[in-house]
């Protein structure tokens, strides 16, 4: 089997600084302290693939340089280079032009390294014009889109099953959020195109949903705020993840909160939109720190889309048993099998979090939801 494989080396810079995104914003990005995210999501997909691939013959042909050759030296896994030139940064023109190669080097996957705007990218290319199927390694900021994998590891074992033929092909929505927007906390996002992909269950995360606004989301939305309310402790901080019923939360409490970004609250106060390094600077009392977060709907990601500010780091020093999940009853019927699932970039800090949580779903309700 051959297969493309495709690094977009500045995916996901934009997380954990708080800039929602990448697109535009590379230069402030590292401005504020930024490093590559997907050079290293791209090994850890290598080596696991490399580590099962038993007696399978998968051929692998990628990108020089940080477009995919640097990454398969890293993991000692075997590349063809495809005859294509590209520049110390990197650009969407490079990534169309490594996808049209592919299609005519006739491969049978190609596999990404990105987030929407990578997916976007190679849509761009590929509409109306070839079957191959796309997976995406997640390694962007949001990923809304239908085509990716849970986590790089997942990405491996779903290119293992499509070499096995076991997995089905479906048509994913390609979704991109309009990053200006989102940084004014506005969401907006459109439906670009479908692309093909190999389909296996609990592997692949399926594309956002949104909330809806109805009369009873918004009440069971306040009946969990109330009974959040009611738990807190004076003198805690808490972390606030996006997220609408965390926004009415916030609402009850008599503050400002931004729908899609991280912040903090502490003794009525707010300090909005804050990124790792901030977090890092407010928090003075690790031990009496919460964080409130709700999951993504259908997807039901907890930590690692979208609120990447939120970082291992930080997960380790408020640790498991002072993470506060919420969800509606909708939201939580929508998410595909139940389960939810983390994808934070470190794996010791994903297999800490795993496990059964406790989810309120409403005034003084909750269930024990797995998350995996």
């Amino acid at each position: 089997m051959k297969v493309g494989f495709i690094v977009n080396p500045i995916a996901g810079m934009g997380g954990k600084v708080g800039l929602k995104g990448t697109n535009g914003v590379l230069e402030e990005a590292i401005t504020r302290g930024a490093e590559p995210v997907a050079p290293e999501r791209a090994i850890e997909f290598l080596r696991k693939l490399k580590e099962n691939m038993e007696n399978r013959q998968i051929e692998i042909l990628t990108c020089p340089g940080i477009m995919g050759e640097n990454e398969a030296e890293q993991a000692n896994f075997p590349v063809q280079i495809l005859p294509m030139n590209i520049g110390k940064e990197t650009t969407a023109e490079d990534t169309k032009a490594a996808v049209k190669l592919l299609i005519k080097a006739e491969v049978d996957l190609i596999v990404f390294v990105g987030g929407d705007g990578t997916a976007k990218d190679i849509l761009d290319v590929m509409q109306g014009t070839t079957e191959v199927p796309v997976l995406g390694v997640p390694s962007g900021v949001k990923m809304y889109s239908g085509v990716f994998a849970v986590s790089p590891r997942d990405a491996a074992d779903v290119v293992l099953i499509f070499a096995d033929k076991q997995a089905e092909i479906a048509e994913f929505e390609i979704i991109d959020a309009d990053e200006k927007a989102i940084r004014s906390d506005t969401f907006a996002v459109k439906l670009h195109g479908f692309l093909k992909g190999p389909f296996v269950p609990m592997r692949i995360q399926g594309s956002k949903q949104v909330s809806p606004e109805t009369i009873d989301e918004k009440e069971n939305q306040t009946a969990i705020a109330r009974f959040i309310i009611e738990e807190m402790q004076p003198n805690a901080t808490y972390i606030l993840g996006p997220g609408t019923t965390i926004k009415r939360i916030a609402e009850l409490l008599g503050v400002a909160k931004t729908v899609l970004g991280v912040d903090i609250y502490k003794k009525g106060k707010i300090v909005l939109d804050v990124d790792e390094k901030r977090i890092l600077e407010e928090v003075k009392d690790w031990r009496n720190t919460w964080i409130v977060l709700s999951p993504i709907g259908l997807q039901g990601i907890l930590l690692g889309r979208g609120n990447q500010q939120i970082s291992p780091k930080i997960i380790k020093r408020v640790g498991k048993q002072r993470i506060i999940v919420v969800a509606t009853k909708s939201k939580l019927q929508s998410i595909e099998g139940n389960i939810l699932r983390v994808d934070t970039g470190n794996t010791e800090v994903d297999d800490m979090l795993k496990g059964y949580v406790k989810v309120i779903t409403d005034y003084r309700e909750w269930r024990l939801i797995l998350v995996q």
